[in-house]
């Protein structure tokens, strides 16, 4: 049965590899308002399943420039470094019922595999009936999870009709990495249905993973959440800003750029300009219009996001 507004929870999920950037600000505002305006609980989680591309200081760093830009969320602060049983468990889960399997082929080995609509090499299927004879004594293993015949369809609420055929565009894919670390992929699932996540508002860079997670979520029993993909902000080059593009920290003072953010998710301004971060926040919560996003899935940052 859907849940009702009480029962709902958005999330804000970002990896502490920098310090937030305006990127950042948009997806967290637009998850934010998004939940707060249904009276549905906001969450904040830390991904650093990726241990090795966290950064020292960048937790600390990224909640202090929240409580600043004047959000509040709702329950502790997951971190995903701390959660590695739960996704043990739910890969073993996977392996028993024979929908996981191990893998030992190198990034070099499948440097030939054909490119994916997305630009992604699938994955030819190597190891799925067994890792061959000549890999045989390799000690690291990842972990691939079957997609068969998988055709996944869903309707995100801003960008539309979504189906991918995983195999078709990106092949069993990684769910445990040969280094040890788990996969974005199967992390981001187990803690959606462990915090009961019931709406995902998040950048649309990552939309063309979103069937690889519904998949898994199927196969693990977990309810699907419903998605909301927004415009990524894009540098003068027309990359995404992210930390790998050096893109600059938000700046200290915390109002002129929530109302740059405010603008480009193309929601309605204030009648009258805000004069702190608490009446933005009144207007914000109160104003929100899912469906005044513009339906792109990238736009330009503005010139307040390269100060």
């Amino acid at each position: 049965m859907p849940a009702n507004d009480a029962q709902r929870a958005g999330r804000f999920a970002p990896s502490p590899t920098g310090p937030l950037h305006f990127g950042s600000l948009v997806a967290a505002l637009a998850s934010c308002c998004d939940a707060r305006a249904r009276g549905a609980r906001w969450l904040v989680r830390i991904e650093d399943v990726d241990l090795p591309r966290s950064v020292p200081g960048a937790t600390d760093d990224i909640l202090r420039t929240l409580v600043r830009y004047g959000f509040a969320w709702d329950g502790p602060v997951v971190r995903q470094s701390e959660r590695t049983p739960r996704y043990e468990a739910a890969l073993a889960r996977l392996v028993d019922a024979g929908h996981a399997y191990p893998c030992a082929c190198t990034r070099r080995e499948l440097e030939s595999a054909p490119l994916g609509p997305g630009g992604e090499r699938i994955y030819p299927g190597t190891c799925r009936n067994g890792v061959p004879a000549g890999r045989a004594g390799r000690r690291q293993r990842a972990f691939r999870v079957r997609v068969g015949d998988a055709d996944v369809s869903f309707v995100d609420r801003l960008q539309g009709p979504q189906r991918q055929r995983l195999a078709d565009e990106v092949g069993d894919f990684v769910v445990k990495r040969a280094d040890g670390l788990f996969a974005y992929q199967l992390a981001v699932v187990v803690d959606d249905a462990q915090q009961r996540v019931t709406d995902v508002v998040r950048g649309a860079d990552l939309l063309a993973s979103t069937p690889r997670q519904i998949h898994l979520a199927r196969l693990l029993g977990c309810a699907v959440p419903t998605y909301l993909h927004v415009p990524i902000a894009t540098d003068r080059d027309g990359q995404k800003l992210s930390k790998q593009t050096q893109a600059p920290a938000l700046p200290e003072d915390p109002l002129p750029a929530l109302l740059a953010a405010w603008r480009f998710l193309d929601q309605p301004m204030p009648p009258d300009a805000p004069r702190d971060v608490a009446s933005f926040w009144r207007h914000a919560i109160a104003a929100w219009a899912a469906k005044r996003l513009p339906p792109v899935p990238m736009l330009p940052a503005p010139s307040l996001a390269f100060a």
